[in-house]
């Protein structure tokens, strides 16, 4: 082994669920917490983390100090002289292990922090009760952005419904049914087997929010208590964002491990990681619907950098806010929803919880945990940001490469933009959609994606007549022939 090979050598994860915003932690001080504990986990303690020369966070919604990473490092009593924070996106958690796991081949760095976490629950209890947080958001300077800030959606898209993820990924999921030559309701019961292996992971994990399994039926029935979101999605095929979690991957050298007396049983190796970005940035800019060559690439491109073929992985995780990333991950890298090895490690979004963008670093601590348990083993993460825009991925394993085992990606032209009208007239078929439903269980706007006979392509709204929007979930509407007219600034699609 070279004196700079990465190893993770502590993880640490934290759940909170004080409903008294006043006396719940902050986030600097969840943030603490966990970076404790990973430390603690190393059997390095405080002198471990007095060595932190590089300290990373995950964006954190609702809290923007000035310099985040820096603020913990003194909390832990550190002084790091890298500080990297990310923007928006599933993926950044593995974007920055990749990140700092590279630092230290290359001897830039000894020890680095990685952390991120989630306070949506305490953010939405003050502002139930109008009690006003007072976080720490100080810090000097600025830390280095991993990444670009920007939306997700366009603004044609949002015009039309398309501006949460809610909304955006039953958008794939329909087209992935299609694709799969399902009908609607058998799919829907599909949806229930493969997100009920997530729950039963939950239910026995005991930093999941909800750990609590829940059979096939239950997640596919539709109840006044897992009501429709968008079509298909009842709520609990729907991650869950109002979570209090927090986790922190603690990273250095062999030689840094070494010289901090951590013992080799707690290192898990890194071996690969990589990043891509989709040519479209905006989701109804994609080639297709039902198929993601970014995500494919990037496993790959781990893949590669470890020397390991994907059937020799014993442990998965795959992102998993909604059904559809579960999917197009199966269906991108040949897998069977029911493959033996499992699909997560920690429950996924919807169940062991979605914490914003922090949940990848909830996923690696418990892949560190599985693989120290299982001497052989390697596993493979993923990640997503905004809707199959940003892909990450990582391989750990419990033992090092061999010499000279990895080599480069291949190198992969990804799919272009596919021009959208803004104004759209004539004949027309749908290529994806969705219906969205009030909190009262009934259907309130339907969202068309299609191309019109000539080839454009378009967005557009339904008539919002019950009628049509229920002939939607009860009938495929993938391929629905139709008219789109163009009127007082809208795209109305009216299927035949």
């Amino acid at each position: 082994m070279d004196a700079n090979t990465p190893v993770i050598v502590g993880v640490g994860q934290w759940l909170g669920r004080e409903e008294d915003p006043r006396a719940a932690l902050e986030p600097l001080a969840s943030l603490e917490t966990a970076a404790r504990l990973a430390a603690d986990d190393a059997g390095g303690g405080g002198r471990l983390l007095e060595q932190i020369d590089t300290c990373g966070l995950v964006e954190i919604f609702g809290w923007k100090p000035q310099n985040g990473p820096q603020l913990l490092g003194q909390a832990l009593g550190a002084s790091p002289h890298r500080h990297l924070e990310t923007a928006t996106g599933g993926e950044t958690g593995l974007v920055l292990i990749n990140h700092v796991a590279e630092q230290i081949a290359r001897g830039e760095t000894r020890v680095g922090l990685v952390a991120g976490g989630n306070n949506m629950q305490t953010l939405f209890n003050a502002r139930a009760g109008n009690v006003w947080l007072k976080w720490n958001a100080g810090g000097e300077g600025k830390p280095t952005p991993l990444d670009e800030a920007r939306w997700g959606s366009s603004e044609l898209e949002q015009a039309y419904g398309m501006g949460i993820p809610l909304h955006v990924y039953p958008m794939f999921d329909n087209a992935l049914r299609a694709a799969r030559g399902t009908d609607p309701e058998t799919h829907l019961r599909d949806l229930g087997r493969l997100m009920s292996r997530f729950s039963e992971v939950a239910a026995k994990n005991p930093y999941a929010w909800f750990p609590t399994f829940r059979s096939a039926e239950e997640l596919s029935t539709v109840t006044p208590q897992n009501r429709l979101i968008a079509w298909p999605y009842p709520k609990y095929l729907n991650a869950v964002m109002t979570t209090d979690q927090a986790a922190a991957v603690l990273i250095t050298s062999v030689e840094a491990a070494r010289a901090l007396g951590i013992p080799e049983e707690r290192w898990v190796w890194w071996r690969g990681g990589a990043w891509i970005q989709e040519a479209a940035w905006f989701p109804s800019e994609r080639r297709d619907f039902h198929s993601s060559e970014g995500l494919r690439a990037a496993v790959q491109g781990a893949l590669a950098q470890a020397g390991l073929e994907l059937d020799a992985l014993a442990q998965l995780d795959f992102y998993s806010c909604f059904p559809s990333a579960v999917q197009m991950a199966c269906a991108m890298l040949d897998l069977a929803w029911d493959d033996p090895r499992g699909l997560t490690v920690t429950g996924g979004l919807p169940y062991a919880g979605g914490p914003a963008n922090a949940y990848t670093l909830n996923a690696a601590a418990a892949m560190v945990e599985r693989l120290r348990q299982r001497r052989g083993d390697s596993g493979l993460l993923t990640g997503l940001g905004w809707y199959f825009t940003k892909h990450a991925a990582t391989v750990l394993a419990s033992a090092p490469a061999e010499p000279g085992a990895g080599v480069p990606a291949p190198e992969l032209a990804l799919p272009p933009p596919v021009p959208v009208s803004a104004e759209a007239e004539g004949p027309a078929r749908v290529e994806t959609y969705t219906v969205l439903f009030g909190r009262d269980g009934t259907p309130k706007r339907g969202i068309v994606i299609g191309r019109l006979d000539g080839g454009e392509r378009f967005l557009a709204n339904t008539p919002d007549d019950r009628a049509t929007l229920e002939s939607l979930v009860e009938h495929e509407g993938v391929g629905l022939p139709g008219r789109v007219q163009h009127a007082n600034d809208r795209n109305v699609f009216t299927p035949s």
